[in-house]
Formats: C-alpha cells, structure tokens, sequence
C-alpha cells in the first residue's frame, strides 16, 4: 500500500503542486533545501511531509524528514531550567526547550554528508518524555537534496514588543501571573530560534479551525500512543488542556502572523479535509 492511498484524498491532491515549488525553492546557506512545515499538534503536518518525501522521490529526489519534536531538551536539562529559570520549563513545547545547537549540527553534518556518510538523527520518546540515548537514534545514509523541517512552531514570528503580556488563559495567570516564563521562552525564539528561520524555502503553514481542533487531535495523539505502548503513563483530557495551555499564546499568534508571510498557507478543517488557501508563492 502507498503513502498518498493511506492518507487523506485532499492531502494527496496538494502534493504535486507542493513538490513543484520544493523542487524550484532556492538553497539555504548549507546547500541544501530546507522547508518548514508550521502545524499545531495533529494538523497533518507530519503525514504531509512524509508524503511529500514519496513524492519527491518520483521527480528523483530524495527528501528527509526531522522534526523539531525530536530536538526536544533531555528531560534533566528541562529540570534544570525549571529549578532555574521557572517551573513551567519542564513542560517540553515552548521555544527554550529544544537543543537548536544540535538542529544547527545535524543539519551541517547531513549537507557535508557524502555518499557513504552515516548521520545519526535524535529521536524523542513523548512517552517517556525523554530523548532517547543515541544509540537508539535514527540512522540516515548520505546526503539529502531536501530537508523538510516540520514542528509546530517552526517559522514563528518573535512577539511584538508591544504585546501586554497580559494572561490568555488559567496555565498563564494561575502558574506564571508575573510574566517570567513568558518572558523567557519569547527571549529564547528570538535569540536561539527566529535566526534559523530565515532561510526556510519555502515555509509552508498548515492552518486549523482553533485551539479546540488542537486540544481534540491531541486527544486522538494520545490515545494512538496509549494503543502502541499500553504500559506507558498518558494525558487524560484536562492533563491535554492543560498542556496545549503552554502553547496558546504562540499558537494563535502563528495564526495571526504567518499567513501573510508563509508561502504555501493551506486550511485543514476539522474532518481532516485540506486544501491550499491562496496561490503558492
């Protein structure tokens, strides 16, 4: 059975116009193409790109996957931050608790790569909440033509200077009411991430209904990895809420701000039915 049968027709529909534009984009500074693929959790932004690496591979490219989700800190250096800086940091997902040094490295080693060259690619158990040792992690053999980078904050715009920093929900006004974890993590895009955004090409936006739509295929995550590994912890529902709570204030202003900038802005609703918004630029 092929990707494109396994996946919605909506999606597969998109994925030659997709491919043509990934086929045409300019190379970052490594030599290599490298795409973001901005989604919130469970918007299709991961069965999107794997589907994307088939496709390309019938044009006679080969495309590699990774995702931010993979770069997630340890769990005792997202500890440590939460003893020294606040104790909202050991919730993985906001910028700061990701290792960009260890993007920027993988992503060198693979443009380098030679054809007999082995990369190892980190891997993150969200079950354990933890990244795995590397010798579990991923091997990838030679050097890619494409890299699509997918995570649900790739490509995220710093925050205005302006913006009042005021609660937007009970996580943000019951456990960080002065602003420092905000502060921190919107510190922590600037500086650590907004910098590698700049040569993503193209940036490609998968936009959903609201936070609602977040929180129900976050849901559906989790009991898809209940399913897989019976005998590990999950989130039931408020523990869901409460962890899409630390990304709301990212979200929606990824929401707000990308769609002017992304060059591929493509709608999912909420029976999983996609299509592009606007012409690809």
């Amino acid at each position: 059975m092929t990707v494109s049968s396994q996946i919605d027709p909506s999606l597969v529909a998109l994925l030659p116009e997709l491919a043509e534009r990934l086929l045409t984009a300019s190379p970052s500074p490594s030599g290599l193409v490298v795409a973001g693929i901005c989604g919130a959790q469970g918007s299709g932004k991961t069965t999107l790109s794997h589907a994307l690496e088939t496709e390309l591979e019938r044009h006679g490219k080969r495309a590699l996957t990774l995702s931010l989700d993979d770069f997630y800190l340890p769990h005792s250096d997202r500890k440590s931050l939460s003893e020294t800086v606040h104790p909202l940091c050991m919730t993985r997902g906001v910028p700061g608790t990701h290792d960009m040094g260890l993007y920027a490295r993988t992503v060198e080693t693979l443009a380098s790569a030679d054809v007999d060259d082995e990369t190892h690619l980190p891997v993150f158990s969200k079950l354990d909440d933890d990244r795995l040792p590397e010798s579990d992690w991923a091997r990838y053999l030679g050097r890619p033509d494409i890299l699509l980078f997918e995570g649900w904050c790739v490509g995220a715009h710093p925050l205005a200077q302006d913006d009042p920093q005021d609660p937007i929900n009970a996580l943000e006004a019951e456990e960080d009411a002065n602003g420092v974890w905000r502060r921190w993590w919107q510190a922590e895009l600037e500086e650590g991430y907004w910098p590698r955004w700049c040569d993503l090409d193209p940036l490609v936006l998968i936009r959903v209904p609201g936070i609602e739509s977040v929180v129900q295929s976050r849901i559906r995550q989790e009991a898809r990895l209940a399913a897989a590994e019976p005998d590990k912890p999950t989130m039931d529902e408020a523990a869901i809420r409460r962890f899409v709570a630390h990304y709301e204030r990212l979200t929606l202003e990824i929401w707000d701000n990308m769609p002017d900038r992304a060059h591929v802005l493509i709608d999912r609703d909420d029976s999983f039915t996609f299509s592009i918004n606007r012409p690809i630029r």
